[in-house]
C-alpha cells in the first residue's frame, strides 16, 4: 500500500517534575486511583530528576531510523505521537495533516499482543483520528517478538551481560527474562504469555548454540515486574524479586535478568528492574546482572524497516519458529476480555511507570 509517513506510537512519559503528577493523572483519569498512590510513584521519578527517559529514547530510535529510510528507503518522514503525553496523538496528527500526511503506517513500541500493548493503542489511534478533522487514516504494524531483528540482539545482551559478572559464577548463572506484569483476566484473551515464552524459547536456544555451558542447557525462567493492581486481582506471577529470593535460596551462582518485555531502559526498567531488582540482590549476596534493551540496536532498527517494507512492497514477513509472522490486522475480538471490558480490567490497576 502507498503511504506518506510514519507514526512511531509509544507511551509517554514526563520530562520535568512538574510533569509528573499531571503525567499520571492523565495515565489514571477516570480510574479512582487515590492521591497518596499518585504521591508514592511520584518519587520513583523525581528519584531520577523527575525525567522519565522514555521520550528521549523514542527520539534516538526515530533519529536512526530516519537514517536508515534515507540510506535505503522508503524515503518517508517519520511523527511521534503519545498515548499519555506529549507529543500527544492528537497534536501530532494535526500536525500530520497540516504537512499534507494522507496515510500513515504506526509502529508500536510493544513487541507483544496484549490489550493494553496492542489494542488500546489501535483504540488510542482511533480517538486521536475522530478528535482532528482531516486526519490522516491509519495502520499499524504487526507484532514482532518473533523477528530475527527483536530476537537476536537479546542474545548479545545476554553475553553481555554474563561477562558483567564474577568470573567464577558465569558457568552457572541462570538467566532471568522479565516482563511488565498485567491481569488474568487480560492474560487469558491474548497470546501475551506464549509470546513472551516463545521469544525466551528462541534467545535461549541461539544463546545456547553461541555459548553453551559445560553442563549442558542453561536455566531460564520468564518472570513478571511492574505489577500496580490491588491485592485482590490475580495479575501473571512470580514477581522478579519473589524468583531472586528462589535463586538464592537454592544456591542459584548469579542471575541476568533480561528486560525482554521491553525495547528500552524506561522507568519500568530503570527502577524496578535497576533499584528494586538490584537492591534485592545485594540483600541475598546473589551476583546479578541487567542485560540490555534492543534500544537502537543496528538490527532493531533494520527490522523496522523491514516491518515497513512488508506493508508497502509487499517484502517476505520474516519470523523465528513456528508460530509465524503476527496478522497485519487485528481481529474485531483480539486481545479483549468476554464478560468484563478491558478498560475494566486496566482501570482496576494503579498507574504504570514509563
Amino acid at each position: 500500500m502507498s503511504y506518506d509517513a510514519i507514526l512511531l506510537v509509544s507511551f509517554g512519559g514526563p520530562e520535568g517534575p512538574d510533569d509528573v503528577i499531571p503525567f499520571m493523572e492523565n495515565v489514571t483519569r477516570g480510574r479512582n486511583v487515590p492521591r497518596e498512590r499518585l504521591e508514592e510513584v511520584s518519587q520513583h521519578y523525581l528519584r531520577f530528576g523527575g525525567r522519565s527517559p522514555i521520550n528521549d529514547q523514542n527520539r534516538a530510535l526515530i533519529a536512526a531510523l530516519e537514517e536508515v529510510l534515507e540510506a535505503d528507503g522508503p524515503d518517508l518522514p517519520v511523527y511521534f505521537g503519545n498515548r499519555n503525553w506529549h507529543p500527544l496523538l492528537a497534536d501530532t496528527l494535526e500536525r500530520m495533516r497540516d504537512d499534507g500526511v494522507s496515510r500513515a503506517l504506526c509502529f508500536v513500541t510493544s513487541a507483544y499482543s496484549s490489550y493494553s500493548g496492542c489494542r488500546q493503542y489501535r483504540e488510542n489511534l482511533a480517538e486521536a483520528q475522530a478528535q482532528v478533522d482531516g486526519a490522516p487514516e491509519l495502520d499499524k504494524v504487526r507484532v514482532y517478538y518473533n523477528h530475527p531483528g527483536f530476537v537476536e540482539p537479546q542474545v548479545d545482551a545476554i553475553l553481555d551481560g554474563l561477562a558483567q559478572l564474577p568470573t567464577d559464577v558465569r558457568e552457572d548463572a541462570h538467566v532471568v527474562f522479565t516482563t511488565h506484569s498485567i491481569p488474568h483476566t487480560m492474560s487469558r484473551h491474548c497470546d501475551y504469555e506464549a509470546q513472551h515464552y516463545e521469544t525466551c524459547r528462541l534467545v535461549m536456544e541461539r544463546l545456547g548454540a553461541q555459548a553453551p555451558p559445560s553442563s549442558g542447557e542453561r536455566p531460564w525462567q520468564l518472570v513478571f515486574n511492574s505489577r500496580s493492581g490491588p491485592e485482590f486481582i490475580p495479575w501473571l506471577e512470580p514477581d522478579i524479586n519473589d524468583h531472586l529470593e528462589e535463586l538464592a535460596e537454592q544456591g542459584v551462582a548469579g542471575a541476568v535478568c533480561v528486560p525482554v518485555g521491553f525495547i528500552s531502559d524506561h522507568m519500568e526498567v530503570i527502577y524496578d528492574l535497576d533499584v528494586e531488582a538490584v537492591e534485592t540482590a545485594e540483600r541475598l549476596g546473589l551476583p546479578f546482572a541487567r542485560a540490555a534493551t534492543v534500544g537502537t540496536d543496528p538490527r532493531f532498527v533494520a527490522m523496522i524497516r523491514e516491518l515497513i517494507h512488508e506493508r508497502t512492497a509487499g517484502a517476505p514477513a520474516r519470523a523465528l519458529g513456528t508460530r509465524g509472522p503476527n496478522h497485519d490486522a487485528c481481529p474485531v475480538d483480539c486481545c479483549f476480555t468476554p464478560g468484563q471490558t478491558a478498560k475494566e480490567v486496566v482501570a482496576a490497576a494503579e498507574p504504570p511507570r514509563r
